[in-house]
């Protein structure tokens, strides 16, 4: 019994500091997904979850940095009183969050393990479900879980890892995710990701003579065959990493197929009136350094906005729309700079590292 606890607890405690690793390397992320269900909620519920909007890159960032200490208490055996109480709080807190997103097709993906594993908001419910097991395990059993450390040492390695987890946090949302998961990587090419893995692969199910028949091929009714369903067995690789990026403007139009010819530099910028402005005179003096390299605004706001903030730093580059979601897919900054050869992303700036000519330069070698 005591080696089935140890390995439970182990087991639960790597998921969590795992699912929080994953998080914390882009909490941006997390303030998506949070932003999301808050504002279901506020439709759903009542207006008051919108107040919690604006704050949701705090919650979200506190959530992944208790999801962490908690995994690393688990394994330690760290009071495990408290331990398992907060375990049970926040196994019915994201549970809850699966379930609704799941059974009411809200929100469809809850963001679990961030972008580095995504899963459909079944699949999420289905692993809280077996996590909400392990844990009532854990709760029952905790007086028989002994610390494995000192306590000075546990309590040592529970603040550190707190402490190791907001400087990771911290870093990510004043630089760019350590680790980019997501399909506008350095390295990874639009066009390519745009294009589906795999064609569909179908199972059609028939009736002949009473009976069911699973096929791959069609078969006809010429020969006693009544088609009855069919489903996709590769569903998951026919679609594409990206879907949904699109370039335009009113005097241009589609300007998708042409964004991603030859060598350009983006200064993306989601929401001018959000914009981070202190390094505007860097970027300017940048793309101005740069006048090989076409240089083009990919922007959310509305033209008027963009039009008084491209005045008003001097702007000299053409812009042009894109949804705000893809925008931050593309880029956890705001504003932020990709330079990209043929849809190959060469290299990716946050406002507050923008890079000097010379590094520029030097990718396109």
């Amino acid at each position: 019994m005591k080696i089935l606890d140890k390995i439970i607890a182990f087991l639960v405690g790597a998921l969590f500091i795992f699912s929080g690793l994953v998080k914390i390397d882009d909490p941006m992320g997390t303030q998506i997904k949070l932003g999301e269900y808050f504002e279901v909620f506020s439709s759903d519920f009542g207006h008051f979850f919108e107040w919690f909007i604006p704050f949701a890159m705090p919650i979200g960032f506190t959530l992944i940095v208790v999801e962490i200490v908690l995994g690393v208490a688990l394994i330690l055996h760290y009071r495990m009183k408290i331990t398992s109480w907060a375990l049970v709080v926040i196994i019915a807190f994201f549970t809850f969050l699966t379930f609704y997103s799941a059974y009411f097709n809200k929100v469809t993906d809850c963001g679990c393990f961030g972008d580095a594993i995504p899963l459909t908001p079944w699949q999420s419910f289905t692993k809280d479900v077996i996590l909400v097991v392990l844990i009532g395990y854990i709760f029952w059993r905790k007086d028989h879980l002994k610390p494995v450390l000192s306590a000075k040492m546990e309590l040592y390695t529970v603040i550190g890892s707190a402490i190791v987890s907001i400087y990771i946090g911290i870093s990510a949302i004043r630089h760019l995710p350590p680790i980019d998961f997501r399909p506008y990587a350095i390295g990874d090419n639009i066009q390519a990701n745009m294009i589906p893995e795999e064609q569909p692969i179908f199972e059609y199910v028939f009736v002949k003579d009473g009976e069911e028949i699973i096929s791959t091929d069609y078969l006809l009714e010429k020969d006693g065959y009544t088609y009855k369903s069919h489903r996709i067995t590769n569903e998951d690789k026919t679609i594409p990493k990206i879907t949904d990026y699109n370039v335009w403007n009113e005097e241009v139009g589609d300007f998708t197929k042409q964004s991603l010819e030859g060598v350009k530099l983006f200064f993306i910028v989601y929401n001018v009136k959000k914009a981070s402005k202190d390094e505007m005179g860097e970027v300017v003096a940048l793309i101005n350094g740069l006048k090989e390299i076409e240089t083009i605004a990919l922007t959310s706001s509305s033209a008027p906005d963009f039009e008084q903030f491209r005045h008003e730093y001097q702007l000299a580059a053409p812009y042009f729309y894109a949804d705000a979601t893809v925008l931050k897919a593309m880029i956890r900054s705001n504003p932020g700079l990709m330079l990209m050869r043929d849809g190959t992303v060469l290299g990716k700036w946050h406002i507050n590292d923008v890079p000097t000519t010379d590094e520029v330069r030097l990718l396109l070698n």
